[in-house]
């Protein structure tokens, strides 16, 4: 039997977890608030936690903290309700063992503390919290990253970011520096597919005065310029195999040599990306396989938007918002969004955010507002196929699609549906009701039995 610490401001929750912790088979003690938890710590000693992220007072991601400074800190996971990309990258970098989002089944909490308690926990020099991301999306794919993300920020590895283009790789690649130690030192970002390989030596590595003509002054070089930071190597696929070589060697042996200049050591933290197969390219004999190992130490992939469903609408009212427009997607718009193909990934439609603040008139963004001019036919003829309705009606219409369609992709697992959705249970439930989307009733809100 384990004692298990539940912090958490909600009495029916704590109760609620209380009863599930007891049910298997461990000992609950119950805090209501972050200072409650660290009186109870200081006088106890408990094996694992489990703290909500929104409190009063102090919230969960300074309990964190404060947790993760004691002699013996136990593993700890976060809950919450309202997860972000901020919240879930913070809290793993501060040293959650998880971020979980509510409700949490019997399954899931049971296989959480399992690992939990496996794993124990050592202790950690306290760490600052870091500034907010744009990194938007609340899909399964985006949360698991960006849990990788708050992994592995203050490391050291290299890390290979993979997708097709417009899937937001560079994003990945600030989120990792400015949730990093190395945050106060400069991001600098290379695009190899856009540098002739005659100049990228020069733009990598730097050239010292009179190497060659034209050279009326000493270049640091992209490595030099990102002294103590991160180099972000993009489309790093697309590279010359003479240039590949060199890269290989700036990675091993941590140093530089300037055109015309000596050797010069080197601190810069790697992140690299690219779209294309780096496996298939080391197959063909196009990539070095062991530059591939070298970069391939922390793999990031970010699936296209077509396979992030979860994501769509709130990046698209997030681009809206960044471009100060007070335009609003209409249910049917919503919709169609949800619907297109988005061949182009998050910056097509980023494009079309920006689009539309300019092109449509009013503050309501219809659905045949969005693909105006597009010529690809089959890829706007499924989206723009909504009926002629109030937008009551159009609302619900797009919430019982996304329903159905979270429920299908769940396997009719209704826990594993309001997570995708990110929603409560409960609220799912009721909704399916107004729906007519069969339901049971005897569930609890806080913590589920899992669906069969």
């Amino acid at each position: 039997m384990a004692v298990i610490l539940i912090v958490d401001d909600d009495a029916a929750l704590r109760d609620t977890l209380r009863e599930a912790l007891a049910d298997l088979g461990h000992e609950p003690h119950l805090a209501d608030s972050g200072t409650a938890a660290l009186a109870l710590l200081s006088r106890t000693q408990v094996d694992a936690a489990l703290i909500d992220l929104r409190m009063p007072g102090m919230d969960g991601l300074e309990l964190l903290a404060r947790i993760r400074q004691l002699p013996t800190p136990p593993p700890t996971a976060v809950l919450t309700a309202h997860a972000t990309a901020s919240n879930t990258i913070e809290a793993m970098r501060l040293g959650a063992f998880d971020h979980l989002t509510k409700p949490i089944g019997r399954e899931e909490l049971s296989r959480v503390l399992t690992a939990m308690l496996a794993a124990g926990a050592a202790p950690q020099s306290p760490i600052i919290p870091r500034a907010d991301t744009g990194l938007i999306g609340s899909s399964d794919a985006m949360r698991a990253i960006q849990k990788t993300i708050g992994r592995l920020a203050d490391s050291v590895a290299t890390v290979l970011i993979t997708g097709e283009t417009g899937t937001g790789k560079e994003l990945v690649a600030r989120a990792i520096h400015d949730h990093g130690a190395r945050s106060s030192e400069p991001f600098i970002a290379v695009n190899c597919a856009a540098i002739p390989t005659e100049l990228m030596e020069t733009e990598l590595f730097g050239h010292v005065k009179g190497a060659f003509s034209g050279a009326v002054r000493d270049r640091l070089g992209a490595f030099r310029e990102a002294q103590a930071g991160t180099l972000f190597l993009d489309e790093i696929g697309d590279m010359d195999s003479s240039m590949q070589a060199k890269i290989l060697r700036a990675l091993q042996e941590r140093i530089v040599t300037p055109v015309g200049g000596a050797s010069i050591p080197v601190k810069a933290r790697i992140v690299a990306a690219t779209h294309r197969d780096l496996r298939q390219r080391v197959a063909n004999g196009t990539f070095r396989e062991d530059l591939f190992y070298r970069l391939n130490v922390v793999p990031i992939h970010l699936p296209p938007l077509r396979e992030r469903l979860a994501d769509i609408v709130p990046l698209a009212e997030y681009f809206l918002s960044l471009a100060g427009s007070p335009k609003r997607l209409t249910a049917a718009a919503a919709a169609a969004l949800i619907r297109y193909e988005w061949h182009g990934n998050v910056r097509e439609l980023k494009n079309t955010m920006d689009r539309l603040t300019v092109t449509v008139q009013g503050n309501l963004i219809e659905a045949a507002d969005l693909f105006a001019g597009e010529s690809s036919t089959s890829r706007i003829s499924a989206a723009l196929d909504w009926p002629e309705e109030d937008l009551p009606t159009a609302t619900l219409h797009l919430e019982e699609l996304l329903i159905r369609r979270a429920l299908a992709r769940c396997g009719g697992n209704r826990a594993e549906a309001a997570r995708l959705l990110n929603i409560h249970r409960q609220m799912l439930y009721t909704k399916m009701k107004r729906l007519h989307i069969e339901v049971s009733d005897d569930q609890t809100p806080g913590v589920t039995e899992s669906d069969e």
